[in-house]
């Protein structure tokens, strides 16, 4: 990409940049509070006073939000639009990439002016959330559905991606920037090298989309389908007990009448927050420039290690790190990152160099303006999808259908709920913020479902209407 941009324009993008430097880990940190405490209600007040534009962010951190209310169609309402706006990115990635590689306001200004269209692993546990909100509320139907776009949709997200680092690579080459971000004196370097962000096949694929992906089919007795999704699951997180016992009994298994196959989602945490770093770059033939990076650092959130289910301890798998996907993904943009601020540095170097070359008071006057601008808006894109767990864990337990009491451990003691194991199949979703425990039991029974297979991968399955539990 050849970007030959007046001085004056710069500056005019610089000016009207000033005025819309997001900060949104600031913004987001109000919510998270109210979350913490137990005021989901509060969070959503936060939320609502910050967005006056309705963005895919907003959408995000809504249905996760709502979700912790146990409001399931609130909640998937929410994330539903959200999936329209990542599927309209998903239509430009299929049929013309070139318009996401890159755009004007990154390179001259900073990432902050790129449109959010959510990172990789943001797209893919979108749709498997939304595949567990339909799962708990009893529409095993609409589960299917999103479970088979988690698929297609790791695939969109390959193919793009594959694309963008043959093109930043010759981008590189062709502008002679060979920097990565092992160069970047003072830039922590160690966050991206940790052996558990290099252990991961990329940044989207992740053990329990595929894992909930097997059990919504398992439950709809279509066991083909199921059996290729433990497998990856196993692959993606491999010498973890719960992922291999899905595999090897899922053939012993059969929907006994009076059982419950209770699968318990229990998500703890936030994921890391994005922070801005200023690390000096040097380019040439302008010499050592103070840019700004994204850093992530790992948070201590606390998250239990068992569940206590009618006085029986039951360990809790965590099978994936929003954490650790959160920093691979940087790990992997950051070779664009660098060369967008690589142009941005030598452009700005350029036009500065214009104006100081025309020797009158105005342009002196502008040069100084773009040099104070060009540190205000040299700020790292901080924007992720704030609300997420940190970790995601699962415990699998076969109950018999009934009451039964169950104790989550918290960051200082443990909390106990009542739980109604009512159909063959039941996914409970659990959110423990250190103190705070968030239980998704819903109030309608889930359905009972027909055990005859599908034989067909391309049957798409009704929705099924959730019925109102006996008092």
């Amino acid at each position: 990409m050849k970007l030959k941009i007046s001085a004056s324009l710069i500056l005019v993008l610089a000016l009207s940049a000033c005025g819309s430097m997001r900060q949104y880990q600031t913004e987001s940190q109000g919510a998270i509070d109210f979350a913490r405490a137990g005021k989901p209600d509060s969070a959503l007040a936060v939320l609502e006073s910050n967005n006056s534009d309705k963005d895919l962010l907003y959408f995000l951190e809504k249905g996760q939000l709502l979700q912790l209310k146990n409001d399931w169609s609130g909640s998937s309402s929410a994330w539903l639009k959200a999936d329209a706006k990542i599927h309209d990115w998903e239509e430009t990635a299929k049929n013309t990439p070139d318009k996401l590689f890159g755009e004007m306001g990154s390179f001259l200004i900073n990432d902050k002016t790129r449109r959010y269209d959510g990172y990789d692993y943001e797209k893919v546990l979108l749709s498997t959330l939304l595949a567990m909100n339909h799962a708990a509320s009893g529409d095993w139907g609409n589960a299917r559905v999103e479970v088979k776009k988690t698929h297609e949709r790791e695939a969109i997200i390959a193919e793009f991606r594959s694309r963008a680092y043959e093109k930043d690579e010759a981008e590189a080459k062709n502008r002679g920037v060979k920097t990565t971000f092992k160069d970047l004196k003072g830039y922590p370097t160690e966050t991206l090298d940790d052996p558990e962000v290099l252990a991961l096949k990329n940044s989207y694929q992740n053990a329990f989309s595929h894992y909930l992906a097997a059990f919504v089919y398992e439950a709809l007795g279509e066991k083909s389908l199921a059996a290729p999704g433990y497998r990856k699951a196993i692959e993606l997180q491999p010498n973890t007990r719960v992922l291999e016992d899905g595999l090897s009994q899922l053939d012993s298994k059969a929907s006994k009448r009076g059982m419950s196959e209770v699968l318990f989602v229990v998500s703890s945490g936030f994921a890391p927050v994005r922070k801005s770093v200023s690390v000096p770059l040097p380019i040439y033939r302008v010499g050592l420039t103070a840019m700004s990076f994204p850093v992530i650092r790992s948070g201590n959130d606390f998250a239990p290690s068992q569940l206590k289910l009618d006085g029986r301890f039951l360990p809790v798998s965590t099978i994936a790190s929003v954490d650790a996907m959160s920093r691979r993904a940087l790990r992997d943009d950051m070779p664009g990152i660098i060369l967008r601020s690589t142009i941005r540095a030598v452009s700005k170097g350029v036009a500065q160099k214009q104006l100081n070359d025309r020797d009158n008071n105005a342009s002196a006057i502008a040069s100084l303006v773009l040099g104070l601008v060009s540190v205000i808006t040299e700020q790292a894109d901080e924007r992720t999808w704030s609300t997420l767990p940190a970790q995601i864990a699962i415990v699998r337990v076969t109950l018999p259908q009934g009451m039964h009491k169950i104790l989550v451990p918290t960051l200082q003691g443990q909390e106990a709920f009542d739980f109604k194991a009512s159909s063959p199949y039941q996914i409970v979703p659990i959110r423990v913020m250190g103190n705070q425990v968030y239980f998704g039991q819903t109030d309608l029974a889930p359905v009972v479902l027909d055990t005859v297979a599908i034989e067909s991968a391309d049957v798409i399955v009704p929705p099924i209407k959730p019925k109102k539990a006996k008092k």
